[in-house]
Parts: C-alpha cells; sequence; structure tokens
C-alpha cells in the first residue's frame, strides 16, 4: 500500500503513521517528494486490507494499493526519476550520463593505473575493474581478490576517479565495502538473495546486472530485496540476454532500457561489451543506448586487449575508447544529456 501524506504534513503526522504501519506488522519506507511525502507499506499482501485504516490519521490524504510485484521500485511508488549519489558532485540520473570504465580484471598496478589514467583523460567519471571473479570454468583466472581491491584503491588515490567493483559472495560483502565506491553484483548473482539482502543493509550504491535468462519483472523483483532492507542507492545494468544467435557473445536488449523506464525510478545502465563480445561492436552498441535513453555505461577497456587474462577480445584500447568519448558526446547531446 502507499499511504499519501497530505501537502504540508508534519514531521509528528509522518512518525505517528511509520508507528501504525509497524504495529500492523509492515515496513514503512518514506518516499521524499517536493511537495508532499508518500509512504510505502510493506509485507504480507493477504493482510493488506488493514492499512486502508490509516486514512483516518491526521496528515494522510490518501491510502492506495501498489499493484506492481516489486513495490519500492516501482513508478506507482516513486513518479520521478531517481538519482543516485555516487560521489559528491557526482550522481547517476537526471542530465548528466555517466560512464563507468576499465579492465575486466584487475592484472597488476601497471596495468590498472595505465588504464586509469587514460579513462579518465577520456572522459569517463568511474573507474571499474574486477578483483573477484565469478568464471564459467574453475579453472579460469578467478581475480588477485584483496590485492585487487587495493589496487583499484591505488588508482582511485592518483585519478580521484571512483571504483564499481564485484562482490561475488555474501562472506566477502564486508570486505568489499570497505574498499569500493559501487558494489557490483554480476548476472550469475542477480537471483543470490542473501547476497541482495547484505547489500541492502549497506549504505553504498548497488549496480545489478540483469541475468543471462532474467525477466524484467525478476530483475525488479532482484532490486527489491535491495530496496526493501533499506538501501535506497539501487541502479540497473543491462548486459546483454541469452538467445540462440552465436554472432555476439550476448543478444542486448535494447528495448530493456524504455521497458524499464516505462516502470520503474530506478537509473538503467547499459554494458556493451559483455552484450556483444566483441570490441569493435561496441561504440555503435553505446550510441544505441543513449539514443534509448540510458543514464550510463560501463565499459571494458584494456592497454594491452591482447594480453588480457579475461574478456581481452571485447575490451576497447585506450586510444579507442578516447575516439567513442568524443562521438558519445555527440550523441549525449542529442539525447540531452551531457558527460
Amino acid at each position: 500500500m502507499i499511504i499519501v501524506m497530505k501537502k504540508g504534513a508534519d514531521k509528528e503526522a509522518l512518525a505517528e503513521v511509520k508507528r501504525r504501519i509497524r504495529e500492523l506488522g509492515y515496513k514503512p519506507h518514506v518516499i521524499h517528494g517536493e511537495t508532499r511525502n508518500v509512504v510505502g507499506a510493506v509485507g504480507d499482501e493477504r493482510g493488506k486490507t488493514v492499512l486502508q485504516a490509516l486514512e483516518s490519521l491526521p496528515g494522510v490524504e490518501t491510502v492506495l494499493p501498489i499493484l506492481k510485484p516489486y513495490k519500492l521500485a516501482s513508478l506507482e511508488v516513486k513518479p520521478d526519476p531517481s538519482q543516485v549519489e555516487i560521489a559528491p558532485g557526482l550522481t547517476v540520473g537526471g542530465d548528466r550520463l555517466v560512464v563507468m570504465a576499465g579492465p575486466c580484471s584487475v592484472e597488476s598496478e601497471e596495468q590498472i593505473l595505465e588504464t586509469a589514467r587514460s579513462v579518465k583523460a577520456a572522459g569517463a567519471q568511474i573507474l571499474r575493474g574486477g578483483a573477484f571473479k565469478p568464471r564459467t570454468s574453475p579453472y579460469s583466472f578467478q581475480g588477485l581478490e584483496e590485492d585487487g581491491l587495493r589496487l583499484l584503491v591505488r588508482a582511485r588515490e592518483e585519478t580521484g576517479l571512483p571504483i564499481v567493483t564485484e562482490v561475488v559472495n555474501p562472506r566477502d560483502v564486508e570486505l568489499v565495502s570497505r574498499y569500493a565506491d559501487i558494489m557490483q553484483v554480476g548476472a550469475r548473482n542477480i537471483q543470490n538473495f542473501a547476497l541482495l539482502k547484505m547489500l541492502g543493509q549497506l549504505d553504498k550504491p548497488v549496480l545489478l546486472k540483469r541475468g543471462m535468462a532474467t525477466t524484467i519483472q525478476e530483475f525488479l523483483m532482484s532490486a527489491e530485496y535491495v530496496l526493501a532492507e533499506g538501501n535506497r542507492r539501487v541502479m540497473l545494468c543491462e548486459r546483454g540476454i541469452r538467445t540462440f544467435e552465436t554472432a555476439t557473445r550476448n543478444t542486448l536488449d535494447i528495448s530493456a532500457v524504455p521497458v524499464l523506464k516505462a516502470q520503474t525510478h530506478l537509473p538503467v545502465i547499459v554494458d556493451p561489451s559483455h552484450a556483444t563480445g566483441h570490441a569493435p561492436l561496441v561504440p555503435s552498441m553505446c550510441f544505441a543506448a543513449v539514443a534509448a535513453g540510458c543514464d550510463g555505461l560501463i565499459v571494458e577497456v584494456h592497454p594491452h586487449p591482447e594480453m588480457a587474462v579475461s574478456d581481452g577480445p571485447q575490451s576497447l584500447r585506450p586510444n579507442e575508447f578516447e575516439a567513442m568519448m568524443k562521438k558519445l558526446r555527440e550523441y549525449a547531446a542529442v539525447a540531452g544529456k551531457k558527460i
């Protein structure tokens, strides 16, 4: 249920609504608006009609049902697009197109520093890099783990770029959160609900990557797990889905961007690197994603893709990334965004 407060309702009225919601066995989630506040009451759907009585409380304008199964991610609860603050002066959402760039895996200090310097010079605002790598084969490179996190911090100290890196296991959440600015959930973990719940208890941005066979509703329900625990700083990432096509690594679902925009207030990021699996295709898909209305991009960049320990074929070289960024600014301007 959504409890819509009257315009100008005071803090005492809001506190009383929250208290009554808890008394009835539900969890209140306050969404602050420009002119009025809305309180989402989340819990067992079977007894939600008891919440209708809250309409008689002072300061309450109306009580409405939330029709979508994903309550807090829905536009019904928050009709205005959310903006997620990453660092002072850097927000994902709104009229800014945020670009995250860096290697699939952190391999060495020289590699990550060279990459960080080059992507910042080209205009990227966030550095990506994997320290923990979930791989299809148990014999593939699994990442440098905490040593890799330390190298990412070293790159952040030199360039000032916030870092986004993946957390694979619930037991590593506390460790990764000490280093990362954004906690990434990979495609293989999008329905690891224990992990999602733990991330929901952090006050740190979370980037959720869509699973290879995840529907839009399942994707949003995964976001709901994080939101329901209290963390509102959630971003969605379309990274391609598995289809019968073999010409690309996955099939980039460009239509997911406007579909998500029509159903959720959460920012939408696109990853064309994992979607296509081929570096020459990445710039075109970046331009298409911007035209579709995305809020940001996450792109793989490596100084020597032919020597990369993972995902070399889909990684742009620094000069290729720089050229793409120049053209991307033109597309962003047409879409009403700035980089």
